[in-house]
């Protein structure tokens, strides 16, 4: 059966499958990334996996895959191949789409992970059939990935849809990126976990706790609540405006809760619009399998191009 391996590496842990040609899920594997052992285990774990993957096909699937797609975090130049930088992962400068090509034998696309999950999201999740939609992820941080015509943007530098680093509150809390009010400083799921232990005095309490205690009613909570669906307006608003998506996906840790996000960020947001067309604002559908999904799309779409399937035959040879 003719499938691509898929493989979406994270902080901590790596999901792979191995993908049909109509989007089943052939096989589901994980593995750690052994990132205590440093930035150079990391990446022979990841070898080794694709490896795996590939000869459990060819031992299950009858055939080994044909193209793999790879979705990383950090900053990714996903024309060169290149993970430029995972603080999470320790890692600078790893040419990953010519280590895996040379090891599998076989065409390899390498995509930044949030990018790669609104791949999937736009073309067989929540905004399947929109022409332009914006995925934001409310996770540790906040990112976007930016939908046209079933493809993503990535800017001239690698860098589009960092709608974390929109300012929303000038002059607020400090940001890592070096800037001040940074809207993932107040509404990422970290930052409302941050909030809620302070105000709640537990400091065990998380945005999942926060939420709850918004459900029944806890003024304290709700007013945490609101102050991060109130930031979250600010920049999606800023996001609306320059971009005009007809679809508005919401994912991530907070988008788990529900009408407890959903009702008060939609009023939100129409309050705060003028002239501009207000988007469907969905939440995200496919959970912690569109990274999955979406390394397997960018793979099957090496299939529809002319790529050479091994390192020798590309011109450079990678």
């Amino acid at each position: 059966m003719r499938h691509v391996i898929a493989l979406d590496v994270g902080g901590t842990g790596m999901k792979a499958a191995l993908v049909g040609d109509d989007g089943e899920l052939l096989h589901r594997a994980r593995r750690a990334t052994g990132r205590e052992r440093g930035p150079d285990a990391v990446v022979a774990t990841i070898l080794d996996f694709a490896a795996e993957l590939r000869a459990h096909g060819a031992e299950h699937l009858g055939a080994p895959a044909v193209a793999a797609g790879i979705a990383v975090p950090g900053i990714v130049d996903e024309e060169q191949g290149v993970a430029a930088y995972a603080a999470n992962l320790g890692w600078r400068d790893v040419p990953l789409r010519a280590l895996l090509t040379e090891r599998l034998g076989i065409p390899v696309a390498l995509g930044h992970d949030v990018r790669t999950g609104g791949l999937a999201e736009g073309r067989i999740g929540a905004g399947k059939g929109a022409d332009r939609f914006l995925f934001v992820p409310l996770g540790t941080g906040i990112a976007g990935a930016i939908g046209i015509d079933g493809r993503v943007e990535a800017g001239a530098h690698g860098f589009a849809g960092e709608i974390g680093h929109i300012v929303v509150r000038p002059s607020g809390t400090p940001c890592p990126c070096g800037q001040r009010g940074c809207l993932e400083r107040y509404a990422s799921a970290s930052a409302v976990t941050e909030a809620w232990a302070a105000a709640c005095g537990d400091p065990d309490a998380d945005a999942a706790d926060c939420a709850k205690a918004v459900a029944s009613g806890d003024p304290n909570a709700v007013r945490v609540w609101q102050e991060a669906v109130d930031a979250l307006a600010d920049g999606l608003v800023t996001a609306l405006t320059l971009l005009d998506p007809r679809t508005l996906i919401i994912g991530g840790g907070l988008a788990e809760a529900g009408e407890v996000l959903f009702q008060p960020l939609r009023d939100a947001v129409r309050h705060r619009v003028t002239f501009q067309k207000l988007p469907a604002i969905v939440p995200a559908a496919l959970g912690d399998t569109a990274g999955c999904l979406g390394a397997g799309l960018l793979a099957q779409d090496l299939l529809t191009t002319t790529i050479p399937t091994t390192p020798e035959e590309a011109p450079d040879g990678h």
